[in-house]
């Protein structure tokens, strides 16, 4: 005989609302809909639920133990396969807190299509009865690539971007403009219709937004002869996409409505800019500092002296100290990438490389001779 107790780890001595606590973890663990979902764990933890939250089940569970359960099973009552025990698991469900998300974190919409059938049957998870709910457009993301300096002082970029823009006739409604508008003839003015739904638990009347009036319970006679009542018609539009100074490798830019259009006249969708930076062949960027090599002469080195540095922002002289050695690196202040906050700049790391000869004349052969001996 199954322990009911066991099952759903808690001891005998457990509250209702502990009873309920755990059911709601554990299901929301082990629901099929979920990666993590077992159909029979989940079938073993409903029907000790069913026993453990009702008080007189408790009560004879407790006091016959197996006799009990035979007495279940004569009485034909069949646990998870039974639309009673789904009824009970979704009232359990519900009063897991505010917005019927429970204790342990539990949201309807984990269970996908069937958060939306628990509503339509329990009146939770959305407000029952429903009415008008538009699509919204569906996000979009593009890429665009920039050079290396435009990254550094931003820019801005024209783009031809092809979406499903608002109907530039109807402006989102699908109506025709002028037409009448009448009542729904498939919801008869409800704006609901009732639809069969299959899931694993059997076949469910429920009820859903009419898809002809989308909720409104009213149509035009004639749909938009442009976007044949969609709201929307595809397009291909240049947009300006302003691009801040110092943005880094794969930034992205939101442009808030510039995504598709949604149905009849509902929000669009937001279009995601992401950046790509081109490289550079004399400059390299970690974050907000930047990297570049020079190279000196051994006398240079040796004595010191000055060298012209190229910076993004123009040419700057760089003091060599007498000593120098090869790889040693020096710091421009603020000669680096912009914070994208305003807040000033980051520096420019100059590493420093000694320039061997390779061919030499005779006179300079014969000087490095001389510091040869000199132990130079």
């Amino acid at each position: 005989m199954a322990d009911y107790y066991k099952t759903l780890g808690v001891d005998k001595n457990a509250s209702p609302e502990q009873i309920k606590r755990a059911f709601r973890e554990l299901a929301q663990k082990y629901h099929p809909d979920k990666a993590s979902g077992n159909a029979e764990r989940f079938k073993e933890i409903n029907e000790a639920y069913q026993v453990l939250s009702d008080a007189e089940k408790k009560k004879m569970y407790d006091q016959y133990g197996s006799s009990f359960e035979q007495a279940r099973a004569q009485g034909g009552s069949g646990g998870f396969d039974n639309f009673r025990d789904f009824a009970a698991y979704a009232e359990a469900m519900k009063n897991g807190g505010a917005g019927g998300q429970g204790s342990a974190g539990f949201d309807f919409g984990d269970l996908g299509n069937l958060g939306d059938l628990f509503g339509d049957f329990f009146g939770f998870g959305q407000s029952a009865p429903r009415r008008s709910r538009k699509k919204g457009g569906r996000d979009m993301q593009i890429e665009v690539a920039i050079d290396f300096r435009e990254a550094i002082f931003g820019t801005e970029k024209e783009i031809n971007l092809e979406r499903n823009a608002s109907c530039s006739r109807c402006h989102g409604s699908g109506n025709e403009p002028g037409a009448k508008v009448v009542t729904c003839s498939r919801c008869r003015g409800n704006g609901q219709v009732v639809e069969q739904q299959s899931t694993f638990f059997g076949t469910f009347q429920s009820v859903a937004v009419c898809p002809e009036c989308g909720g409104e319970g009213k149509v035009a006679e004639k749909k938009c002869r442009e976007c044949r009542g969609r709201g929307y018609e595809r397009k291909t539009e240049k947009i300006r996409i302003k691009i801040p100074a110092g943005v880094n490798e794969g930034g992205v830019i939101k442009l808030k409505g510039y995504g598709e259009a949604g149905s009849r006249g509902a929000q669009s969708g937001d279009l995601y800019v992401y950046l790509h930076i081109r490289s550079d062949n004399y400059f390299k960027r970690e974050g907000i500092n930047l990297y570049s090599q020079e190279q000196i002469s051994v006398s240079q080195a040796v004595l010191g002296g000055k060298i012209n540095i190229k910076t993004v922002y123009g040419e700057v002289t760089l003091k060599i100290p007498a000593g120098t050695y090869s790889g040693q690196e020096f710091r421009l202040a603020g000669k680096g990438v912009p914070m994208l906050n305003d807040h000033g700049h980051g520096d420019q790391i100059v590493k420093v490389e000694i320039k061997i000869p390779k061919h030499l004349n005779r006179q300079q052969k014969e000087l490095f001779e001389k510091l040869q001996k000199e132990d130079l």
